[in-house]
């Protein structure tokens, strides 16, 4: 693997080395009863997460693995496979995605918060996508973030993308408007609408919405 590596802080419960909490998954269906079971479940899963309790989450997921598909636009990569399985994530699926989500203008990589994948995976079988998710922006070095804060007012100082816990990203043939109005619903992070450039901001922070 060439290019640089930068270390960060885990910010949940540490296992081997990586977090191995996330934000409970709903795998109910699209209906209004379905997915106010899911709002009910994410919502203990992230009190658990408050708590630390990972087996907890592990738990009121029901145990089903979690798959992604991802295609890297800048790099034209693509990662499809399951990154969560028997109650643990699976921590070579996890480089192959921190790798797939580094900054390619320093092609530079860090540990991204697996809690961003758990974001994407849910909206993603809510929207029922049989596509992957296109992404735009992934990890960013502080470098690469104050250069984009220089050239857009709409690129924050102190984005989430820096901390590996945000993403840039579509999924063909799914509505940007419906995408982020299901995400912000959720309220399982924050969510950003750029519908004129035709991509959804997700991240795995704080529940907010613009």
């Amino acid at each position: 693997m060439r290019g640089r590596w930068t270390p960060r802080a885990c910010r949940a419960w540490p296992s081997c080395g990586r977090a191995e909490v996330a934000a409970c998954l709903c795998c109910a269906g699209v209906s209004r009863r379905g997915l106010l079971r899911g709002f009910a479940a994410i919502g203990t899963g992230l009190a658990c997460a408050a708590a630390g309790g990972g087996p907890a989450l592990a738990q009121a997921t029901g145990g089903a693995p979690r798959a992604l598909r991802i295609h890297r636009m800048q790099t034209d990569e693509v990662f499809d496979g399951t990154y969560w399985r028997d109650g643990r994530y699976d921590r070579e699926s996890l480089k192959q995605l921190d790798w797939l989500f580094r900054d390619p203008a320093r092609d530079e990589a860090t540990p991204m918060d697996p809690r961003l994948f758990d974001v994407m995976h849910v909206v993603a079988q809510e929207m029922d996508a049989q596509e992957g998710f296109q992404v735009i922006s992934g990890y960013r070095s502080p470098e690469t973030n104050a250069q984009r804060a220089r050239e857009s007012r709409r690129v924050s100082r102190a984005s989430l993308h820096m901390s590996g816990m945000a993403a840039d990203c579509r999924l063909p043939g799914r509505d940007s408007l419906a995408l982020a109005r299901l995400a912000a619903e959720m309220q399982i992070g924050g969510v950003g609408l750029y519908r004129r450039d035709g991509f959804v901001h997700l991240d795995c922070g704080p529940a907010r919405r613009w």
